[in-house]
């Protein structure tokens, strides 16, 4: 008897915690046990291949927004091939909703309802010894012998402690994002999100926590990503965590946390200021700064708390912040959404990320479309195309801000010069709006350029909407061309090399790993203020920079340079 849980991830990085789970969970059954994982952007008839070649007597799919299309068009064409292979089907995607799921698609034998280790295992049992009945296991809707469909009685969640740890072997695993989780359900009731529906908090013992935790230290993983949705809702489970890291602290590691800001204390902060720089990384889950917005989403949030601890770690320089931020929730029109990103971005995160709503099954959003106006993709991932505050226009609006957020913003690849341009614009969300349209009106959208690329389209912009300090400009797209790498082409409007080479062989030692680049304007002040208040003045020198490759920052990945005093040098050598 084989029985195969495919998985199909949005990234070959990813991995799908749900089946290494399951499968940990039916322990008895290991050896009649599979797993088949690939990514959307395998071909589907690479994946149905693959399936049909691995002869399965009982096929399971974890079901995603992100794969359900795939899965939707390979249970029909699966069904073609094997058409005797019971197929089941798990996961939030079908889990909300069985019986519209079952009736579409008759080929498949069932669907695993809500948690399913334990179902899951039980429906081992049926399979290989054939003991019970599926009406006697709870959490399922199936369709019997005569086509009709039954649901058995709810399943009880398991303790925590009860679920296997699946990393035992970590072979499958490698250059993959690790997820790990150490508590389910959420203690809010955010009327968009799938983890408000279940209100019982459960914990993962710290007993236990630490081992696995200490697993992963000893095995030098990349990253370990929590998958708790609001990790710090326990304080002392949150502490506990974050102090065992701190103290068994392997250098390499980063662990990335789900977290509300406006949670965190004082003594909280402290401890992650005085982590190592990049040993932890936090999402800050912010989705709106309106008020009325956030009440109609039943969201809980102090702001002033959530901007004080921001702010607070921000200076301690020791965590990569993500906040994000959701267009198209109820009562946010397209003004209060741009003062949204306006108060959101003058946090300045590492990243920020800006997201569209996702209308999921089984959410309080879900139900109650109607008396939000709501218009939503019919199929997966189900976003918002409008609603009685934004118009489709505007959203399109938003997407193109959006994309030039990822661009210029999030890739943290043209970070002196966007301190500068936002000095054009009162609302940062407008220029990265006049940005996308820019894009737009020249047909640059949907094309992949280069990074110098990127940078003659921004002066192309630049010579329209801020001309008079195109010069500034082409120094601080220079500055942070170099901030990432020594780059083998060198942008057309940067000083000739041999205007200073003798001071690079004199600073630039080990070749390649190192670079120096004179600069007119006060590159000082445009790198140490988070935001600019006017203009820096040109000088009357030029200063340089060395930039070093062999240190980056942990947090950014950006090069680190230091100011040098090229005369003081030059004067030295004589």
């Amino acid at each position: 008897m084989k029985i195969l849980l495919a998985a199909i991830n949005a990234k070959y990085i990813h991995s799908n915690l749900a089946v290494y789970s399951l499968k940990a969970y039916a322990e008895e059954y290991q050896e009649h046990i599979g797993i088949a994982e690939y990514t959307i952007n395998h071909r589907i008839d690479f994946i149905l291949q693959e399936l049909y070649k691995q002869k399965p007597d009982v096929l399971c799919f974890s079901c995603y927004i992100w794969n359900f299309r795939y899965v939707q068009e390979l249970i029909k064409e699966i069904h073609k091939l094997l058409p005797h292979l019971p197929v089941w089907a798990g996961g939030p995607e079908v889990s909300y909703e069985p019986e519209q799921f079952l009736d579409a698609y008759p080929m498949v034998k069932g669907v695993l309802v809500g948690e399913g280790e334990g179902v899951f295992r039980d429906l081992c049992r049926y399979y290989i010894e054939g003991t019970e009945g599926l009406a006697e296991i709870p959490g399922l809707m199936f369709r019997d012998s005569k086509g009709e469909l039954v649901k058995t009685a709810e399943r009880q969640p398991l303790p925590m402690d009860q679920i296997p740890f699946c990393y035992k072997d970590l072979k499958d695993f490698c250059n993959r994002i690790i997820y790990y989780e150490t508590s389910r359900g959420c203690p809010f009731s955010c009327s968009y999100c799938l983890s408000s529906i279940e209100k019982k908090l459960r914990f993962r013992s710290f007993a236990l926590v630490k081992q696995e935790l200490q697993f992963f230290l000893d095995q030098q993983v990349p990253q370990v990503k929590f998958v708790d949705r609001t990790f710090n809702c326990n304080q002392e489970h949150a502490r506990n965590i974050w102090q065992y890291l701190k103290e068994h602290d392997n250098g390499v590691t980063n662990f990335h946390f789900e977290i509300s800001a406006d949670l965190l204390t004082d003594d909280e902060i402290a401890l992650i200021a005085s982590m190592r720089p990049g040993l932890i990384q936090l999402e800050i889950g912010v989705q709106s700064t309106h008020e009325e917005t956030i009440a109609e989403i039943h969201r809980s949030m102090d702001l002033p708390r959530l901007e004080r601890a921001v702010t607070c770690l921000q200076q301690a320089g020791t965590v990569h912040q993500h906040l994000d931020l959701i267009a198209g929730l109820p009562e946010e029109n397209f003004e209060t959404f741009a003062e949204s990103f306006r108060q959101v971005y003058q946090m300045k995160p590492e990243q920020l990320q800006l997201g569209f709503l996702k209308v999921l099954k089984g959410s309080y959003m879900y139900e109650h479309q109607k008396d939000y106006g709501l218009l939503v993709q019919e199929y997966p991932p189900y976003e918002v195309m409008r609603n009685h505050w934004l118009s489709y226009d505007e959203i399109l609006k938003i997407k193109l801000a959006e994309e030039m957020l990822e661009v210029y913003y999030n890739s943290r690849q043209f970070e002196m010069t966007m301190k500068v341009l936002e000095l054009t614009e009162e609302n940062p969300f407008m220029m990265f709006l006049y940005l996308g349209e820019f894009y737009e009106s020249r047909g640059l959208m949907a094309m992949s350029h280069s990074r110098l690329r990127r940078c003659e389209i921004l002066l192309d912009y630049i010579e329209e909407t801020d001309s008079d300090h195109r010069e500034l400009y082409q120094e601080t797209l220079t500055f942070d061309l170099y901030c990432r790498e020594n780059i083998k082409s060198r942008p057309g409007w940067a000083p000739e090399i041999s205007e200073f080479k003798q001071s690079s062989r004199r600073y630039c030692k080990k070749g390649k790993l190192s670079h120096l680049e004179p600069f007119w304007y006060d590159m000082e002040m445009i790198r140490h203020n988070k935001t600019l208040a006017d203009y820096p003045e040109k000088k009357k020198k030029k200063s340089f920079y060395l930039f070093s490759y062999e240190q980056r920052c942990p947090l950014t990945g950006q090069a680190s340079v230091m100011l040098v005093d090229v005369e003081a040098g030059e004067k030295n050598a004589e």
